[in-house]
Formats: C-alpha cells, sequence, structure tokens
C-alpha cells in the first residue's frame, strides 16, 4: 500500500503479474480488490505484465468517472523510469507518431500523426549494480497507447532491458517501472510516488548514482518542453 483516502488508493504492482486475472494466477486487480476486503475498486489505468510500480484505483464510480476523463483529456502527469543497454540515438526529446498491431501482439510505431501516442523523455548514462553501463530514462507519456513506452524506447535503438517482446535481451524483468503520477481531485493535489524499484540492475538510489539522477528521481521539476502538459499549482 502507498496511499489510500476516501477517494482513491495506490498500491505497488511488482512486475511479471498481469492486469487480469488468467485461469492460473490473479491479476492485480483482483489480487487489490482481495487485500481490501472485496471492496468496489476502479482501476484508473492499467500496466503491462512485465511494468512495475504505481496503481491507482478510484473508490467510487464519480471518482473513477472523473479521473478517467482527466487520462482521456491528458491532464494528469505520469512518469516512468526505464533501463536499456543500448545507448539511444537522441538524449532527449519526444517520439511522436500513430501506432497500430502488428503480428504476434506486436505494436508498431508509424510515421502519421493522425492520432498519435507521444512520449517526451530524458535520458542519462549510468552504471548499473553489475558495474554494466546502462542507460536510465524517465519517460513521461502524454498518451495511453497500449505498449507505448515499450515501442517508443525500441524507435530510439534502445529498446528496454529484459523485454524481449522488442528484441531485447532476457533479464530477471522487464526495466519499466511507474514511478509518478500528480492530478487534481476536488482542488486537493495528489502527488503519488512509488520507490519500490525491484530486479538487480535497477539501483537507482545507490551513492553511484543518486546525484547524477537526482533530476529523475523528481521529474516534474525537470524543464519539460512548453508543449508538455503540467499541473498549474
Amino acid at each position: 500500500m502507498i496511499y489510500q483516502d476516501e477517494h482513491i488508493c495506490a498500491i505497488h504492482k511488482p512486475p511479471e503479474i498481469n492486469f487480469h486475472s488468467s485461469d492460473d494466477a490473479l491479476g492485480i486487480v483482483q489480487i487489490t480488490k482481495k487485500h481490501f476486503n472485496n471492496e468496489q475498486l476502479y482501476p484508473v489505468h492499467r500496466l503491462d505484465k512485465m511494468t512495475s510500480g504505481l496503481m491507482v484505483f478510484a473508490k467510487t464510480p464519480k471518482v473513477n468517472s472523473t479521473l478517467s476523463q482527466q487520462l482521456s483529456n491528458k491532464t494528469i502527469e505520469k512518469y516512468y523510469l526505464g533501463i536499456s543497454q543500448h545507448k539511444p540515438h537522441k538524449k532527449q526529446g519526444a517520439i511522436i507518431g500513430d501506432m497500430k498491431k502488428g503480428r504476434g501482439g506486436n505494436y508498431l510505431l508509424l510515421r502519421d500523426k493522425s492520432n498519435p501516442a507521444v512520449t517526451r523523455f530524458f535520458s542519462k548514462s549510468i552504471i548499473d549494480n553489475l558495474g554494466q553501463r546502462s542507460w536510465c530514462y524517465v519517460l513521461k507519456p502524454e498518451t495511453g497507447k497500449t505498449h507505448q513506452l515499450r515501442v517508443a524506447l525500441k524507435s530510439l535503438g534502445s529498446p528496454i532491458l529484459g523485454d524481449q517482446r522488442y528484441g531485447q535481451q532476457g533479464a530477471d524483468r522487464g526495466y519499466l517501472h511507474a514511478y509518478k503520477m500528480r492530478f487534481k481531485l476536488d482542488s486537493k493535489l495528489y502527488e503519488l510516488v512509488d520507490p519500490y524499484f525491484e530486479g538487480e540492475h535497477f539501483v537507482l538510489q545507490d551513492e553511484k548514482n543518486t546525484q547524477l539522477l537526482k533530476d529523475f528521481l523528481v521529474p516534474d521539476r525537470i524543464k519539460w518542453p512548453k508543449g508538455a502538459f503540467t499541473l498549474n499549482v
């Protein structure tokens, strides 16, 4: 449990847990409802199976409708952290393009921009816990397309470590973590953070990397471009 009040609860989703239950395993929605004694909860957003981190649930249909509308209107700040072992084609910027489903459940990024996925990012080179050079990303998706961040990093020539679907070698997990959300509800500012990084490569707060990545760990303070949505607080 990360946070709860009368309107929402926020939990940590471990990696390798599905959103919905399957025949042989409970999904994160059912796990969370069981934790709350099967209280009626409404997931505000989804995370892929490999992705860990912050998940927000609404406690009432009204709150669910409000937050879902904010997501649709792109008025919620979302930040993810990711790790890749491949140097990107560019260190920062935006990946913008339509997406379509391809073979085998993969998604493709297109040059067209009629209904584009929009991802803004910064990256920095780090040394991980195994002594290997990697690239850490702070990612700011302004849309919520399926596999959006995974496809965005692949388009940079820097797929997420452990994301075998998009061409990266195997690892103990897929290194994508939903780190922070900021939004307003009934005039209250919510700033929710999930600092529970898991995996042998996810060492963002050790002494080697803390100073280097201090801005990534407070991503709302980064100087995002004027076109990026930021809350007026």
